[in-house]
């Protein structure tokens, strides 16, 4: 359902800080793959998503979802079927409107009725927000007229995915959404991750540093370096797989070691 074809993008392009961040690269998403990616920093990880998402448009290549050519739409239209969020909780939520504001928002920008500019949500709509907000366990229905720059950053994180959902989008980007939560709090919003993504089969893309995460987790997992995909494991080639397995294969593939610290260290933790 989604198609990258010999897809290259290059910063600064003919100045001394020119920087090639993807380069040819070619990737196939299947309806309903829940794909983990990781990559040491500059792998370019985010940058892949930033050209999936139209945050730029690519050098060269053509991108594809469900069957419409994307290359050229510009990011707000490409938002109406492309749910994302980013590492940083501050992202994704305007701090100084309300919760039910934030999800009226993000509501009216992809449900497909009249024109969002001019539409309002109605009380039933609302209670609609209630019921999906009771789902996370944090008593966010009972704050719906809060500012959401009162909520933790875990809080606030939970809420965007409930905005970047609240409509199924096609695809769903996670550029990293847990690492600047703490432990806990990390492993309430993945877990809330895991259940909307499989009770909604949402087509699923999901950055992570977390070595177990990235084997655990979905049906594939992605690895990258120096703006390529190194290693695209999925089925039984995947099944079984350790991280000192995956370390390995990495190694061969890309000619070197991970040099990604939070990756290493991640992967010297306990299940």
């Amino acid at each position: 359902m989604l198609e990258l074809t010999n897809i290259s993008k290059t910063f600064n392009p003919g100045t001394v800080n020119e920087k090639t961040a993807i380069s040819h690269l070619n990737f196939k998403l299947e309806d309903g793959d829940f794909v983990t990616i990781v990559g040491s920093n500059g792998a370019g990880k985010s940058t892949l998503f930033n050209a999936i998402a139209g945050s730029f448009y690519v050098d060269e290549g053509s991108i594809y979802l469900d069957g419409k050519n994307f290359t050229y739409l510009p990011e707000y239209k490409r938002a109406k079927v492309i749910g994302r969020l980013f590492q940083d909780p501050l992202k994704g939520t305007a701090p100084h409107m309300t919760i039910e504001e934030n999800l009226s928002l993000a509501y009216l920008r992809t449900a497909k009725r009249g024109f969002a500019a001019f539409s309002t949500v109605s009380k039933q709509e609302k209670e609609m927000f209630r019921a999906h907000l009771a789902l996370l366990g944090m008593h966010l229905e009972d704050r719906m007229k809060h500012p959401v720059g009162l909520l933790s950053g875990g809080q606030r994180q939970a809420l965007t995915l409930l905005m970047a959902t609240i409509v199924t989008p096609k695809l769903l980007l996670l550029d990293e959404h847990t690492a600047a939560l703490d432990p806990g709090t990390a492993e309430k919003v993945l877990e809330l991750t895991r259940s909307i993504v499989s009770e909604r089969k949402i087509s699923c893309m999901m950055v992570t540093h977390n070595m177990h995460q990235a084997l655990d987790l979905g049906n594939r997992t992605l690895m990258m370096s120096d703006g390529s995909i190194v290693l695209d494991l999925k089925g039984e080639e995947r099944k079984g797989l350790t991280v000192e397995d995956l370390l390995r294969k990495f190694r061969q593939k890309a000619n070197k070691a991970l040099d990604n610290d939070r990756i290493l260290l991640s992967s010297l933790e306990t299940e």
